[in-house]
């Protein structure tokens, strides 16, 4: 149902590589909230995935852009603005990629070319695309910048390993940033932590299934789901949240705050 919340609204959504993705749930949602949105992704990416049906659903132009490249980031912000005939007001960063954890490395034995790739692409380019829209002020003012990270920003979580420091990392970009485009344009940028979520990108990671299963027994309210994250995105691009920024918001059912429950308890008790 459209409240049309992002009525005459145009934003950027990175990331939406298939309909599983947090970013393609994200899009949908805008467009139904009755925003204009660019799509886009790294070139390999798009060649991997389906965002061409997306773009047909949401009525949206593909401007491919690897987010490691100013130049590809400066034109997409170029041209981001002359397809929809303005301004930025909000953005999606859904972009995060560790080759260690394709390759099943574990933290200790880190291939460091691999970690520093891991860390240019899931945390250096939410810094480049704000400096692209900062050098460019491509965003109106009280536009939203949002990035999707995950808890173990903050705690050991053994099978995330270096998208841990990612995280840690983009986190970090969120508060600096935050204060500068805010006392720049009174752009906000925030983080959202969000459950484990059955996604293409989680999927790949060794012993998902087993700790989705964990966090659903330990969420007081259950895992979150795609849906409802992309809800609560499009409430963070939206007007009611204009003086939210600098915060890494969880949206995890209360599971980063809760020690134990009795339902992971009986799920663990010997007979």
């Amino acid at each position: 149902m459209s409240n049309n919340l992002l009525q005459g609204k145009r934003g950027i959504i990175t990331g939406a590589l298939d309909e599983n993705s947090l970013a393609w749930k994200t899009a949908l949602k805008a467009h139904e909230q009755g925003a204009q949105i660019v799509l886009t992704n790294a070139p390999i990416a798009m060649r991997m995935g389906e965002i061409k049906k997306l773009a047909e659903q949401t009525k949206s132009e593909i401007i491919p852009a690897d987010a490691t490249n100013m130049d590809e980031l400066t034109n997409l912000f170029i041209k981001s603005q002359e397809v929809m005939g303005g301004k930025i007001d909000f953005v999606l960063h859904a972009i995060g990629m560790s080759t260690n954890i394709r390759k099943n490395i574990g933290y200790t034995e880190l291939n460091y070319d691999f970690y520093n790739k891991t860390l240019d692409v899931s945390a250096l380019s939410l810094h480049r695309m704000l400096s692209v829209a900062y050098k460019m002020d491509a965003i109106n003012e009280w536009g939203s910048v949002v990035a999707l990270s995950y808890i173990a920003a903050q705690r050991t979580f053994s099978f995330y390993t270096d998208m841990a420091e990612a995280k840690a990392m983009l986190e970090s970009i969120v508060r600096s940033y935050g204060y500068h485009y805010g006392k720049f344009r009174k752009v906000r940028v925030n983080s959202v932590s969000q459950s484990p979520t059955k996604t293409t990108a989680g999927g790949g990671i060794k012993g998902f299934g087993d700790f989705y299963d964990f966090a659903q027994l330990n969420s007081p309210l259950g895992n979150a789901s795609a849906e409802a994250c992309a809800d609560y995105c499009v409430s963070l691009f939206s007007d009611y949240t204009k003086m939210v920024t600098m915060q890494n918001l969880y949206h995890d059912g209360g599971y980063s705050y809760t020690g134990i429950t009795d339902d992971l308890l009986k799920a663990f008790a010997k007979e």
